[in-house]
């Protein structure tokens, strides 16, 4: 199936919605040796809505990762401007958590711990903030592992951890770089149902990086294909499926034309 037979596929550079998250003409270039400079991310321009869930796909070193990055004030744009609307004055950008492919917990530290160590590291307030935490691990279906280990967790289980880490100083805005990446393929189908449930009870701002095309369609309220690098977004893809969202809809008609769409996309950059 190809682009052209999937026209109400096409999304925009803008969402429906007021935006929260405003890139314009962003880019992002590197010196490499010998003084020449690379260009990892070029002429990026789109509008996230406040609470919308989109996913990143793209080819492998396409630039992903430094948007990413970009966007949660971890590198700075080359050219362009990144704008968060409606923050507080004297605010650059929102209050963000970010989970990585690794849960990268501390092993010295229990479960508790570990979640509650930007409480430490921001200065807030311990009480509250372990109330918070303990409600997080109850949310992410760790209640009762909160005195365990890292190592006493399995793969899963630590990245539930991980995101409940990223949420217990309550974010605006949630950046996930592969978070399910080094899972088997049952518990990254289960951990992207325990996300979106995550996800529709505290209606974060959520910016999801993945290799999986099909988890892309099943997570998202958009997707936005990105291009070999230097990176552009080639196409913006909304989709229209119905919430709650489960395993048996990724059999569907609709969801399986998405994710053709999609594949065709990418297939279509490898080959430029």
């Amino acid at each position: 199936m190809g682009a052209a037979a999937s026209p109400v596929l096409a999304g925009s550079q803008r969402s429906p919605r007021p935006p929260f998250i405003r890139l314009a003409g962003v880019a992002k270039s590197y010196p490499s040796r010998g003084g020449a400079v690379v260009d990892a991310v070029e002429q990026v321009s789109v509008d996230i809505a406040q609470s919308e869930f989109t996913s990143i796909v793209g080819p492998s070193g396409c630039g992903k990762t430094t948007l990413l990055n970009m966007i949660g004030g971890l590198l700075s744009a080359s050219r362009g401007k990144i704008t968060y609307e409606g923050l507080e004055r004297g605010r650059s950008r929102p209050p963000l958590g970010m989970v990585f492919q690794d849960a990268v917990l501390l092993p010295w530290r229990t479960v508790l711990e570990n979640v509650m160590l930007p409480i430490e590291v921001l200065g807030f307030d311990k009480v509250k903030g372990e109330e918070k935490a303990r409600a997080l691990l109850e949310l992410v279906g760790l209640k009762g592992f909160e005195a365990r280990y890292p190592h006493e967790l399995s793969g899963g289980m630590q990245q539930r951890c991980s995101i409940a880490r990223a949420l217990v100083n309550d974010p605006q805005l949630l950046l996930m770089d592969e978070p399910f990446g080094a899972l088997d393929a049952l518990t990254r189908e289960n951990m992207s149902l325990e996300l979106q449930r995550i996800w529709q009870s505290s209606r974060k701002t959520v910016l999801f990086i993945t290799h999986s095309i099909a988890e892309s369609v099943f997570l998202s309220d958009r997707v936005l294909v990105m291009t070999a690098r230097p990176s552009r977004v080639r196409e913006i893809i909304d989709i229209d499926l119905p919430r709650p969202r489960t395993l048996q809809m990724t059999t569907s008609e609709a969801f399986t034309r998405y994710v053709a769409h999609i594949r065709d996309l990418l297939s279509a950059t490898a080959a430029l």
